[in-house]
């Protein structure tokens, strides 16, 4: 039986050969060109924040204190829509009354209907809340972080001024003020905001000094990165854990303090509604009427337990080693 020696001596292309070659190591070495072949069903990592929010998404009492914080605005912001009667609007034949079918959490002393008043009053103490929150954070970020950049005197100067901050007497303060100038709802926001950035501006600090001794900052400085341009670019990305945790918490804590200011009297005018006048005006029907108290008193327990498990949440999920 003869056999063709030309189809036994044929050479083979060397496309072909290639080709070949390359599907051995693909399929023999692990880091062939295998490796190099992105896995279409492989997942990209995940950044830190999607982490966090990742986390966020588990813990069950921040989630509800968000749906309940929702809830809160949107009938702070629609009151005009949702409200039964106006803030101001007076029923004299109903004065003091319990709930009805009319007035679902009676009225006050004036007539006026205590739901309505709930809803319109989140308006303010909300809006104080949160306002004297961002004002805090922006003057205790800007100290803090030109404290921990350029430290040396300027650093020793405003830890100092921090300190002088911290022990002075601010509500002898408010009560001067209030009583020469009388109140209003942007000096309770000016005066909450100016007297409660101290605590963030040295936990801003130290994150500061701690950043700026990584070899990213020294290598930015390397290049003749300015100081401005490394502090917006590239510390302050890196600490917007504290200043989210530490501003949602503040938000809780300045709504407690309006209304304790206003339930003294040096805080938002009387008859603004607000939820701590309305525990005001409600100290001479307490007894007969208690709930013109308990309607407010709960609402602000049930906001500020709301933000606080929001404020815990998001700390929980931006430094998970510091969660329970």
């Amino acid at each position: 039986m003869s056999v063709d020696s030309t189809s036994e001596s044929r050479p083979t292309p060397p496309l072909a050969s290639s080709i070949g070659s390359a599907r051995a190591v693909a399929e023999v070495e692990p880091g062939g060109l295998a490796a190099l072949v992105r896995d279409p069903s492989a997942r990209a990592p995940r950044s830190p924040f999607q982490l966090a929010m990742l986390r966020l998404r588990r813990a069950k009492l921040a989630i509800a204190g968000m749906v309940v914080i929702a809830l809160l605005a949107l009938g702070a912001i629609f009151a005009d829509y949702i409200a039964p009667y106006g803030a101001d609007e007076q029923d004299l034949f109903n004065i003091t009354q319990p709930a009805t079918r009319e007035h679902w959490l009676g009225t006050d002393e004036l007539g006026r209907d205590e739901l309505s008043r709930l809803l319109y009053g989140g308006r303010i103490s909300l809006l104080v809340g949160v306002s004297a929150a961002l004002l805090s954070t922006a003057v205790g970020l800007l100290v803090g972080a030109i404290a921990g950049y350029y430290g040396g005197w300027i650093d020793q100067l405003l830890m100092r001024f921090v300190d002088l901050m911290l022990a002075f007497p601010a509500i002898f303060l408010l009560l001067i003020v209030f009583s020469m100038r009388g109140s209003s709802v942007l000096m309770v926001v000016l005066f909450l905001g100016f007297f409660g950035w101290m605590w963030l501006a040295r936990i801003i600090r130290g994150e500061f000094l701690s950043l700026k001794a990584r070899e990213f900052v020294e290598a930015a400085h390397s290049i003749g990165v300015p100081g401005r341009r490394i502090i917006v670019r590239h510390l302050l990305p890196n600490v917007v854990a504290p200043i989210i945790v530490t501003t949602t918490l503040n938000t809780a804590y300045y709504m407690l303090a309006e209304a304790t200011l206003s339930f003294l009297g040096f805080g938002v005018p009387p008859g603004t509604p607000t939820w701590g006048n309305m525990l005001t005006s409600a100290r001479s029907n307490y007894v007969t009427h208690p709930l013109l108290a308990i309607a407010p008193g709960l609402t602000l327990t049930i906001a500020v337990l709301a933000i606080n498990f929001v404020g815990d949440g998001l700390r929980d999920a931006f430094d998970p080693r510091g969660g329970r």
